[in-house]
């Protein structure tokens, strides 16, 4: 009976979005999950790569998983910010072995150079978390020619899983956590138009597009992987007070800044499901350590043709085979 109790709440906090998205839905599921806590040292061994882990969810997840025993690879675009995460981190996790790399991870051949230099000093990867993340005031194209928000949500991490292919089956059972948003929600697979180049560009819509693609990329990318033993998750963080929300979202912050979460609550999910045994299944999208249906709104499901047509689009973007 607890157990159906505590299910019911759950699903009632998915559903009511305000109550579950913010630190209330999170410390009203916590008591129930502290034996499923990853235990201390859970990655001692292990190598984590954190994308966008100079601030916010990327800093707290890369923290996290150090504190768990793991080697941590920081990637940021401004190494400075990035030194200051790094000091931060060993600060907070004495003897932790951090190390700082520069990545736009819009910009695919920054990207591939990125791959080249990991592949070259690392032997593994056990986890890798793509947590970069932009939410552009208009519409830009990176060198590429893609729109900004599609190529660092997108774009970039497909290519850098394929090239960091080698060093994750060396691991033998790794993990890729995509943190993507419950913004998608509202959005419909825009395969059509993944540059965003028809109607009124508005930043908030064109993040959210590019979330709702994450996770419907998802299970194909789970499918192209899983022979080298990777698991791939996406996530949703909940509401969480980080700088980006600061600066792309003040209306937003303002309003709801009471009740955000803070970073380490927001990346709990993500260190849950890089260190949790065993391993949870690969293709599913994650709230608060539970998988979350991908749709709730009729009108947001894509059919398989546009699903294969945006697959079909991005490996011709990134110069992946079919």
């Amino acid at each position: 009976m607890t157990h159906l109790l505590t299910r019911a709440l759950d699903t009632a906090l998915d559903r009511t979005v305000v109550p579950g998205y913010s630190k209330i839905g999170y410390w009203l599921r916590r008591p129930s999950w502290d034996a499923d806590d990853p235990r201390p040292g859970s990655l001692t061994g292990k190598t984590v790569v954190v994308t966008g882990a100079s601030s916010g969810l990327g800093q707290a997840t890369a923290t996290a998983t150090a504190r768990l025993g793991a080697t941590v690879h920081l990637v940021v675009r401004d190494l400075a910010k990035g030194r200051t995460a790094v000091t931060a981190i060993r600060g907070e996790v004495p003897g932790a072995e951090v190390h700082l790399h520069r990545c736009d991870v819009s910009d695919l051949a920054s990207v591939r150079a990125f791959a080249a230099a990991l592949r070259g000093s690392a032997e593994r990867v056990d986890v890798l978390v793509h947590n970069a993340g932009v939410l552009p005031p208009e519409r830009t194209e990176t060198a590429d020619g893609h729109e900004v928000a599609f190529a660092t949500h997108v774009l970039g991490p497909l290519l850098m899983t394929e090239l960091l292919r080698p060093l994750l089956a060396a691991a033998g059972r790794s993990r890729v956590v995509v943190v993507s948003s419950g913004g998608m929600y509202a959005q419909k697979l825009p395969a059509d138009d993944p540059e965003y180049r028809d109607g009124e560009y508005r930043g908030t819509t064109a993040y959210a597009r590019t979330k709702r693609m994450q996770v419907a990329l998802a299970p194909l990318m789970q499918e192209r992987w899983a022979a080298d033993g990777i698991a791939v998750h996406t996530m949703h963080p909940g509401w969480a007070d980080t700088p980006g929300v600061v600066t792309s979202l003040p209306g937003f912050h303002k309003v709801m800044g009471p009740v955000l979460r803070d970073a380490e609550t927001g990346a709990d999910t993500v260190v849950w499901l890089a260190a949790t045994e065993p391993a949870p299944g690969g293709g599913q999208f994650w709230h608060d350590r539970a998988p979350r249906p991908e749709h709730y709104l009729p009108r947001t499901r894509e059919s398989a043709d546009e699903l294969a047509r945006l697959w079909a689009y991005v490996l011709d973007a990134t110069a992946l085979s079919r």
